[in-house]
Formats: structure tokens, C-alpha cells, sequence
């Protein structure tokens, strides 16, 4: 096999890799802005019977961060073995699926599995614990 195929297919999916990362990256950001403004915007409303449903909402709104961040995690970690499967495999002459980005054949746990790594949970437990206190201390 040329090389030049070779490190066409391997720049690929470097791309990918890297457009997952910046996902993942900027899902973080947006989570942390978006409940941080709208904690600050009800702060005089959160201790109200209103008070209660925008927590919930934007304990929705965290959650479902969560879940987005863990499925750009998931993705970027599948075309991680992708990666690595060309590496190994195309110098051996294996050109099958050649130039195939399609990655989902590499199993790597399921978004829930993901969800609940260390860096991931670190990160958004502390949003979640912070909006479920405030949620408890309403309700008493």
C-alpha cells in the first residue's frame, strides 16, 4: 500500500478525532455558562414555588450536557480504535474497509458507562450536587 493512502486515511480520522475533542471541549463550556447565567438570572425566584420548576429545568439542562458530552466521548474514543486498527493493520496488507470512517464497529461501553468516568463525573457533579441542594432546601 502507498503511504500516501496511508496517511490520507490516517489524517481522516485524525480530523474526526479532533473535531470530537473540540465538541467535547466546548459542550463543557456552554454546560457550565448556561447553568451558571440561569442560576444567577432566578437567583430572587429560586426560593419560590417557581423556584422549583427552573431548578428542574435547568437540572435538565445539565443533565442532558452531560449525556451530549458523553456521546462526543464515546465517538472520539471509537475512531480512537479505528485509528489504531489501521495503524496495525494496514501495513500487514489488510486494505479492508479501506478509507471507511465509520467506526461505530469498535465497542467501547455504552453513554451511560461513559457518563460516570472519573472526569466526567467530577465535572458535573458538582453543578448537579449544587442544583439538587437548592432543590431539597425549597422543598423544606
Amino acid at each position: 500500500m502507498e503511504t500516501d493512502k496511508l496517511h490520507k486515511e490516517i489524517d481522516l480520522i485524525q480530523n474526526v478525532i479532533t473535531r470530537m475533542a473540540h465538541n467535547s471541549f466546548l459542550i463543557k463550556g456552554w454546560a457550565l455558562s448556561i447553568v451558571g447565567v440561569m442560576l444567577a438570572l432566578v437567583k430572587d425566584s429560586i426560593f419560590t414555588s417557581k423556584g422549583s420548576l427552573l431548578l428542574c429545568i435547568i437540572l435538565v439542562f445539565t443533565i442532558t450536557f452531560w449525556y451530549l458530552d458523553a456521546f462526543f466521548l464515546k465517538t472520539e474514543n471509537q475512531y480512537r480504535k479505528l485509528y489504531n486498527w489501521i495503524i496495525t493493520n494496514r501495513p500487514k496488507g489488510n486494505y479492508e474497509n479501506l478509507y471507511d470512517l465509520n467506526a461505530t464497529r469498535f465497542k467501547v461501553g455504552s453513554h451511560f458507562k461513559i457518563m460516570f468516568t472519573k472526569t466526567l463525573w467530577t465535572f458535573y457533579s458538582i453543578p448537579l450536587l449544587i442544583i439538587i441542594g437548592l432543590l431539597i432546601y425549597n422543598c423544606f
